[in-house]
């Protein structure tokens, strides 16, 4: 997530909304990338410290409340299981009354199957009277079991109501348990982004070097061909625009290239030299493993300056698709420490010895941002292209073969297959 988006929407969760979960944009788009449209600039207001700081005042108070009612929410639950919780003492009083009309009936089932065991073993000679009386006492058990069958049917079903009233008691509870907890969950995270945004903003108040404005500083490609040659060389123009509204002393331009082959699998990044040239650069330099092209100094507000790239594509470059990512970073690091916008540029990428047809790519029809200057580069209006630079700080630009960015590549060279084939 940029710093400008942050910064914005801590804001907004201290007027427009209880609790604001955060969260980054998409990374590689699934569909084809816009190759040549550069990013357009944020415009929202920059809020002031006293903006942020009535945010982090908000989400603090809401986290505090979420707080407050998870633990409320816990209690509830734990009261659930005390002897002393009405549900909870009708379930352990019905399951003691179901309990002993259950022995109760045990008891009456015993004295039926002794009477019935005792007409079963008078002897022959025993009278009638005898028979008789042992027959009223199977007579009589037989009662007995049907009244403690019953009453024991009647004390389950009280027991099984009692113990489902009370199940869905602590339910319903849980429930509300762990709708608090993800409300202590969202609150925390919103907490934390108010008060990182904040930080940003002092951090950027004293340190102007930290400048959220790297989003109006923007990188975009000229003349790169929509097909190279395994095996070939290829140059193209890298222009950086200064979409702000002062000079800027310094830029650091960020290039990176990346292909697949056809299988979708990624192509080693060995096989991929991309290099950059400037008239103060003393020939062609290699882009180093930081992904660091050359840098820009003093570009007046709205102007641009050109650098040129050359990429090549090792003979042993399979067939594929390929992409070139390019991007500028206003300051030496970002406030939060990610990445700058990026924009990319798709290739197709033919076996070598395949006869490419060497059309360029035009410009997008979208201006540089804050006018079209062409003053040369050498003065101090346009700024000018630095042959060397040193930087510790470097875009998040590796794109390594993970099935998400494999996934986006196959995406995007499927699509461009269908479009040709059609």
């Amino acid at each position: 997530m940029n710093i400008r988006r942050a910064l914005a929407t801590a804001v907004a969760a201290a007027v427009t909304a209880p609790v604001v979960i955060l969260s980054a944009g998409p990374a590689l788009a699934d569909a084809e990338p816009a190759a040549q449209t550069q990013p357009q600039p944020q415009t929202q207001k920059k809020p002031t410290l006293a903006e942020l700081e009535k945010a982090v005042a908000a989400a603090k108070k809401v986290y505090e409340d979420a707080v407050a009612a998870e633990k409320a929410a816990r209690a509830a639950l734990d009261a659930l299981g005390m002897p002393t919780d009405p549900l909870n003492a009708a379930r352990i009083e019905t399951q003691k009354k179901a309990g002993d009309a259950t022995a109760r009936k045990q008891i009456a089932d015993k004295a039926l199957s002794d009477a019935e065991f005792e007409l079963q073993t008078l002897p022959a000679g025993a009278s009638k009277d005898e028979r008789d009386a042992v027959q009223k006492k199977i007579d009589e058990a037989r009662k007995d079991v049907e009244k403690a069958t019953a009453d024991k049917a009647a004390a389950d079903a009280l027991a099984k109501k009692a113990a489902d009233a009370w199940s869905d008691a602590r339910v319903r509870a849980g429930q509300r348990l762990y709708a608090a907890q993800q409300e202590v969950a969202k609150a925390l995270a919103a907490k934390e982004a108010a008060e990182k945004a904040l930080a940003d903003a002092e951090k950027a108040a004293e340190d102007p070097v930290c400048d959220p404005g790297n989003l109006l500083v923007t990188a975009a490609l000229t003349g790169l061909p929509s097909r190279i040659t395994a095996g070939t060389s290829t140059d193209f123009s890298l222009r950086i625009t200064n979409g702000t509204d002062k000079t800027l002393d310094r830029l650091r331009a960020f290039t990176y290239a990346w292909a697949a082959d056809k299988s979708h699998h990624k192509v080693s990044r060995d096989l991929l030299r991309l290099q950059w040239s400037t008239a103060t650069s003393r020939g062609w330099k290699d882009v180093d493993s930081r992904n660091r092209a050359g840098t820009v100094e003093n570009l007046a507000a709205g102007a641009h300056a050109d650098m040129k790239l050359r990429l090549t594509l090792d003979a042993k470059t399979p067939a594929g698709q390929g992409f070139a990512f390019v991007s500028a970073l206003k300051a030496e690091k970002s406030c939060d420490g990610t990445e700058p916008p990026m924009t990319e540029y798709p290739f197709e990428i033919l076996a070598a010895g395949t006869k490419a047809d060497t059309e360029k790519k035009k410009t997008s029809d979208t201006k540089p941002l804050g006018g079209t200057s062409t003053t040369p580069l050498t003065t101090a209006t346009t700024g000018q292209l630095a042959a060397t630079g040193s930087s510790s700080a470097t875009p998040k630009l590796a794109l390594a073969g993970g099935a998400a960015v494999l996934a986006g590549a196959a995406t995007v060279l499927t699509t461009r297959r269908r479009r040709t084939e059609g």
